[in-house]
């Protein structure tokens, strides 16, 4: 038997903030440091200093990237709650004007206004701050992002998307080692964009084609940065 909370959770929407967390985290390690890899290689004729700064650069970047969506995430949270605190207060303080505002919400959406008075008063009955929380904030579980799962999630993807370079960079011949990064890094971002559309429904095409032009570009510009130096370390 098929129930309401099994049919909602197979919708691709259910997997938004996570999925776009990995994504953006992965994306970021995998382009983040095959960049860095490709500036140092193009003025370095010695493995090692490639490999020091693309560990450092993972590390880094790592921390950065779980520290900065904990951060944007708990902003946003903090934000939603103190609305959210605002409207208890004005459901306290004024609950005939706050009956009257999700009524016209539900008149907006295509409601008769009978009706939509009807569906605000006994919305009101069951859960009069549940009601205004999703109708008038706009605030759901879907749009609702948990900072550690975000920072966690951005962390381990950027990790993951950033040691496949690093294994690149490992074991390919130093010399040409650029175009070995570049080569290996458009078909990690083809997988990962390929993989992303699958999971999010969307399509594959545009998602390869989005990940890599990008990915291109920053690749290239990283290469330039580093043959302009013209300085072998």
């Amino acid at each position: 038997m098929i129930t309401l909370e099994n049919y909602l959770d197979n919708h691709y929407i259910h997997r938004s903030n996570w999925l776009r967390a990995a994504v953006l985290g992965a994306n970021d390690g995998i382009i983040s440091i095959s960049s860095l890899a490709i500036g140092v290689a193009a003025a370095s004729s010695t493995r090692e200093p490639i490999v020091l700064a693309t560990v450092a650069g993972l590390v880094a970047g790592a921390l950065s990237m779980a520290a900065g969506e904990y951060v944007s995430v708990s902003s946003q949270t903090d934000i939603e709650q103190a609305d959210i605190e605002r409207e208890i207060i004005e459901l306290k303080e004024m609950p005939t004007e706050e009956l009257a505002i999700l009524a016209q919400i539900y008149e907006k959406r295509g409601l008769k206004k009978e009706t939509a008075m009807q569906v605000a008063l006994e919305l009101t009955e069951k859960d009069a701050l549940g009601a205004h929380i999703r109708d008038e904030l706009g605030i759901n579980e879907i749009s609702q992002a948990n900072p550690i799962q975000a920072a966690m999630a951005s962390g381990l993807a950027f990790s993951v998307g950033g040691i496949l370079p690093l294994f690149v960079v490992l074991f390919t011949p130093v010399k040409g080692m650029e175009y070995w990064l570049y080569g290996f890094t458009t078909i990690f971002l083809v997988i990962l964009g390929a993989t992303a559309a699958k999971t999010g429904g969307s399509s594959i095409f545009k998602a390869i084609l989005r990940i890599t032009i990008w990915g291109t570009i920053a690749m290239v510009l990283s290469a330039l940065v580093g043959s302009l130096f013209g300085v072998k370390i």
